[in-house]
């Protein structure tokens, strides 16, 4: 079983998500409990000031940002493209 823990950041963006894209993170979260590297995430590493996070996809724009410490796993951020990787 997945440990998932949720940074306070990533919790606040989450609030403020309309209801469509809460719908899908919680789809792409159940995705992610049974097949963390299924193609529909597209999860990949991240470079730069996000060496040592990966990234998922929620949907056409929206990401989540990870880290993988042992078996936990800490959602840390979610946003847009464009404001996650400025």
């Amino acid at each position: 079983m997945k440990n998932i823990f949720f940074h306070k950041n990533f919790e606040k963006k989450y609030k403020k998500l309309d209801e469509k894209d809460k719908k899908r993170f919680k789809e792409r979260l159940n995705l992610f409990l049974i097949d963390e590297f299924n193609p529909l995430l597209n999860n990949h590493t991240l470079k730069g000031s996000f060496i040592g996070y990966r990234s998922l996809n929620i949907n056409g724009d929206l990401r989540l940002v990870y880290k993988k410490i042992q078996k936990d796993y800490f959602f840390v951020d979610i946003d847009n493209h464009n404001n996650l990787y400025k």
